[in-house]
């Protein structure tokens, strides 16, 4: 390897609560791109959470288990700081509609304005999962709805289990 050969990391960072069939599409993607992607799941106290961090890593280590470019970790402080510990200097994030730019476009900056190294790559979202959110997953699935195909195989028997739902489909 040269010496000047820097390791692509990229951070994707979310509460993934619960990680869903477009997540894994960016991330996916991603690990074509990067050397390495750390689905990072974020602490945020505006949210209530339907499973715990530890639910949460399981689910998606079990998804990615073979794939070796893809790591799964946790952190409750600033992004950049976590991301100075790991050697990353790309976030990754991805991207619905219009209406999600505005605000990434803002955290985007505020992360650049703490440490100037740090790129923000904006992968959109694909088609299919245009319009699939981890808070609507949780809204149909706890009135009663059908998600399959939305999410994982391992996450949808683990929100029919939260919601006490095991005979839905």
């Amino acid at each position: 390897m040269p010496d000047n050969f820097t390791k692509r990391i990229a951070i994707y960072p979310g509460s993934f609560d619960p990680i869903t069939n477009g997540h894994v599409d960016i991330i996916k993607r991603a690990a074509r791109m990067f050397d390495e992607v750390i689905v990072l799941i974020a602490f945020n106290p505006n949210k209530v959470y339907l499973f715990s961090v530890e639910e949460r890593m399981e689910m998606i280590r079990e998804i990615f288990k073979d794939v070796s470019e893809i790591r799964v970790d946790c952190y409750s402080g600033l992004l950049v700081d976590y991301m100075k510990m790991s050697g990353a200097n790309i976030i990754l994030r991805g991207m619905r509609a219009l209406s999600d730019f505005e605000y990434e476009f803002q955290m985007a900056l505020m992360n650049r304005r703490q440490t100037k190294n740090i790129e923000t790559v904006f992968l959109m979202s694909g088609f299919k999962w245009f319009y699939t959110s981890s808070k609507l997953i949780k809204e149909v699935v706890g009135l009663g709805g059908s998600v399959k195909g939305l999410v994982p195989d391992n996450v949808h028997q683990k929100l029919l289990e939260k919601y006490g739902a095991g005979n839905r489909g």
